[in-house]
């Protein structure tokens, strides 16, 4: 039987993490108790930058983060998401960090060798966790894929739109519409 000291945590892992030598350029994040790194290149920082800088119609610079570490529900998930929108009165819980249910929107861009934790796992998670918005955005094919409306662990509303069409999130905690004209293709 194992020692409750013995119990793997997402802060034990982080804890590693700190201590491996992660080559400059990559982001690292903790998807169902996977390490997962995906490099940044110019595609994902454009993309993030344009959202980012939209975003800031609505939501102040301190509400808006990337690539900080969130822990949401479910086993061994720590992700450090491309773009964080978050609620008004976000709070930090007692270790310091952003709690996921003040999470509003959240976005990531695909990389080639994470995208199928964008599409599966990453996807459930945001919907059990209640995140109103969660946008996919693939500079591979030049599609965002848009999921709204989260109730019991599933998104009821999800939309495909091409690059150059808005993406309307007026009726959401967003309140606005996001432009994808300029976002960058692979």
């Amino acid at each position: 039987m194992a020692d409750e000291s013995d119990e793997l945590t997402l802060d034990k892992m982080f804890e590693w993490l700190e201590r491996m030598p992660v080559p400059g350029g990559y982001r690292v994040e903790i998807v169902e108790g996977v390490i997962c790194m995906s490099p940044q290149r110019d595609t994902l920082w454009d993309t993030i930058y344009d959202i980012l800088d939209q975003l800031r119609a609505r939501y102040s610079r301190r509400r808006l983060k990337s690539d900080v570490r969130i822990d949401y529900p479910g086993h061994l998930n720590g992700f450090a998401s491309d773009v964080v929108a978050l609620g008004e009165n976000a709070a930090k819980n007692d270790e310091g960090r952003w709690r996921s249910q003040d999470v509003e929107f959240v976005g990531e861009v695909i990389s080639k060798g994470t995208a199928a934790n964008d599409y599966g796992p990453k996807r459930a998670v945001y919907a059990a966790a209640e995140v109103p918005v969660y946008l996919i955005v693939d500079p591979y094919t030049a599609k965002c894929r848009v999921h709204l409306k989260p109730k019991d662990g599933k998104y009821r509303v999800q939309s495909t739109l091409a690059f150059g069409v808005d993406i309307d999130l007026t009726d959401t905690p967003v309140g606005l519409k996001l432009a994808t004209g300029e976002f960058p293709r692979d």
